[in-house]
């Protein structure tokens, strides 16, 4: 069930998502900060991802191992399974899966599906 509601400010929706995790707060305020930068398209800028997150019930240390152990801390790999599961291409068992293991997602895969559906999705960082 979703931790974040209508009525909560950033900060108190930020200290529902980290469960006090400085790991989690550091990947989440990148989130907010890198937002439109990364995903033009994508509403609510960095927020919206930190809403998926919530959507995906991951929530404290998880952001962290999702951020650390699946995608290398790399942000724009982190944002593109987000995306990648919102646009049903990735299961939320599969991210699951890749949290508790740290495998099981082909990121890179995952990154060019997102790259190829969404046409400015992390444009400055394409190499």
């Amino acid at each position: 069930m979703s931790r974040i509601q209508l009525e909560n400010t950033i900060t108190e929706s930020l200290a529902k998502m980290c469960e006090g995790n400085p790991g989690a707060l550091t990947v989440c305020m990148k989130l907010l900060k890198e937002g439109e930068k990364i995903d033009p398209q994508g509403a609510f800028g960095g927020f919206g991802v930190v809403m998926m997150l919530d959507s995906l019930e991951i929530y404290g240390s998880r952001i962290w191992q999702l951020y650390k152990d699946v995608c290398g801390e790399d942000l724009v790999e982190v944002w593109a399974i987000i995306r990648a599961w919102q646009l049903g291409h990735l299961s939320s068992e599969k991210i699951d899966h890749a949290i508790q293991f740290g495998s099981g997602i082909d990121v890179d895969a995952e990154l060019a599906y997102v790259r190829g559906a969404l046409d400015e999705f992390a444009v400055e960082s394409r190499g």
